[in-house]
């Protein structure tokens, strides 16, 4: 990697026959000479000391840290950075194998600036691996400050392009997530996989879909990484439990395998990222899972208390749906979350959020269960449930029975699978008590026009037990077509409930989802994803509806464009 490497390859082929010339030879002993000379020189330095001056890095005064000039046989398509001035990514094509390659760009080090970063790897462990306390900003003053006084102590003659790739290297180390940091940084990555011993890590990005990276890890190094990641998780890895399900500090989930006995190609993970800022439901419409019409009837059913269950496979979104949609909960409402992995993030005052635990010492294990049997003495008005697939699932549905409003996710791929998953083993909820579910949104993960995209194909409505069959009876509200990427609405039962329960006419009924589709359209025209704003927004719907409608909707003074562009004709 050092350009020292390249010149010792490069050096004519004389100098490395057998029958090396005297001249050759009076060189080697010169070169030798000088290099003893310069440690003597160094270990001079280092009982003398030096003094630092330490600058914020200046990529014009101090030249660039990072060099990139292509990859032989491919074509680079993208490149951006993913941690400035110190880690970029590099997108490159081969189109003879018709292959992408995802390239990630670091600051090379020489022969001494990795012998300076071993030794300072050994010196500045124990102060930043024990002290826990730290916030972000703390670490990194801390760090740096380790940095300065142990490059002044060994003497060491740096320039501060040296001493801050010194400084990336060690926070990557101590307070990142090692080689795999660049990766982590990258907003663009939903998933990481790592399969093995020296084998490339795959990433899922948002734009190229499943690409090779450049990233791998040999066998000891992945070892010590896998445990590292359960140990910043508080979950401990071995070899006799190899087998770990976290959360990392970042919020990301992680499925993490160690040693060869059940991954045989050696230790693995796979991280799915988590999104600093949660999806809201325009940003479901920007993507079209859903459509506007789809949106405001789900807003209207969770005001009036239906439960609801997302349904969907791997990576359907089904997670990303319900916390977007729990963003439509009326503000003050008591909320509570369970989950076995923290995923959910709420933007609501009155929430309180539980994660499930394993036995650690001599501690109990805190199941869904357990927790759930908990949430009930809390008096909440909405349970949020991670994924019902056990036990858990029959206290939901008891939940559902006395009147609170239930959420949860479920793996199946039809209204169908979803009821024949409740009702039988290991989940056995009755049939007299699955009818209390209101609402099933089933999603899928399909591709259109060569693109992944997650599309919401079924929201179903359950009407009860046929009494001729005995059967779960449901109805389909809204449909997705894959052929031209349409929604059709058939109907709701649902929305004839809610009408008759708040006591309005039809007419008004028909009104209020007007309303709240044309307050969804202004936010998705106006582009509020954020999701503390769009809370905001929809609280103030709650609080004065006729005003709310009012500031968005155009006043005599201000025509709508259409309008005013006819006036000027």
């Amino acid at each position: 990697m050092s350009h020292q490497n390249e010149q010792r390859s490069d050096a004519p082929s004389s100098l490395q026959s057998d029958g090396v010339s005297d001249s050759a030879a009076s060189l080697a002993a010169t070169s030798t000479a000088s290099s003893l000379t310069e440690r003597i020189k160094r270990t001079l330095q280092m009982l003398r000391g030096t003094t630092i001056s330490r600058e914020p890095y200046y990529p014009d005064e101090h030249g660039s840290l990072v060099t990139f000039d292509g990859l032989d046989g491919y074509e680079e398509v993208d490149r951006y950075w993913v941690n400035a001035p110190y880690a970029f990514v590099s997108i490159n094509h081969d189109p003879n194998a018709n292959e992408s390659l995802y390239y990630v760009v670091e600051p090379e080090l020489d022969d001494y600036e990795h012998a300076l970063l071993e030794t300072l790897f050994e010196d500045i462990r124990d102060p930043l691996v024990y002290r826990r306390d730290l916030d972000e900003k703390d670490s990194e003053q801390v760090l740096d400050d380790a940095l300065l006084e142990h490059l002044e102590r060994y003497g060491a003659d740096v320039d501060m392009r040296t001493y801050h790739k010194l400084l990336y290297y060690l926070w990557r180390a101590f307070r990142g997530y090692g080689k795999l940091d660049p990766v982590m940084h990258d907003p663009h990555v939903e998933d990481i996989s790592c399969d093995g011993y020296d084998l490339p890590l795959f990433v899922y990005h948002d734009d190229y879909t499943d690409i090779e990276t450049n990233v791998s890890f040999a066998a000891e190094e992945l070892d010590n990484f896998v445990v590292r990641l359960a140990q910043h998780s508080g979950r401990h890895i071995s070899i006799g439990d190899p087998m770990v399900e976290t959360t990392l500090p970042d919020g990301s989930r992680a499925e993490l395998a160690l040693g060869e006995e059940v991954t045989p190609r050696g230790s693995a993970f796979t991280i799915r990222k988590y999104a600093e800022e949660p999806f809201t439901p325009i940003d479901l419409l920007d993507y079209g899972t859903f459509n506007i019409d789809q949106m405001a009837f789900l807003w209207l059913a969770i005001e009036n208390n239906k439960s609801l269950i997302f349904a969907g496979g791997t990576a359907s979104g089904k997670t990303t749906s319900m916390n977007a949609i729990s963003m439509f909960i009326p503000p003050r409402s008591k909320v509570l979350t369970i989950e076995d992995t923290r995923e959910l993030t709420l933007y609501h005052d009155n929430w309180l959020s539980s994660v499930t635990r394993e036995r650690l010492h001599e501690g109990t294990d805190v199941t869904m269960y357990d927790l759930l049997r908990s949430a009930l003495r809390h008096r909440p008005e909405y349970i949020i449930v991670g994924e019902v697939r056990g036990e858990e699932a029959i206290t939901l549905f008891q939940a559902m029975n006395t009147g609170h409003t239930t959420y949860s996710t479920m793996h199946a791929d039809s209204v169908r699978t979803v009821i024949n998953r409740l009702e039988n083993e290991p989940i056995n909820v009755p049939r007299s008590m699955v009818q209390s579910l209101d609402v099933l949104c089933v999603q899928t993960l399909t591709r259109l026009e060569g693109e992944r995209v997650r599309r919401n194909k079924t929201i179903a409505e359950i009407e009860g037990i046929d009494q001729r069959t005995g059967e779960l009876d449901y109805s389909t509200a809204f449909t997705w077509n894959a052929n031209d990427d349409t929604f059709t609405s058939s109907g709701s039962e649902v929305l004839d409930e809610i009408r008759d329960e708040r006591g309005w006419s039809q007419q008004e009924m028909l009104s209020e989802l007007r309303n709240r589709r044309r307050f969804l359209e202004y936010l998705w025209e106006k582009d509020i994803t954020d999701y503390r704003r769009f809370t905001a927004m929809i609280n103030e719907y709650y609080a004065d509806a006729e005003r709310a409608m009012a500031q968005i909707e155009p006043t005599e003074e201000e025509p709508e464009p259409a309008e005013a562009e006819a006036e000027s004709d």
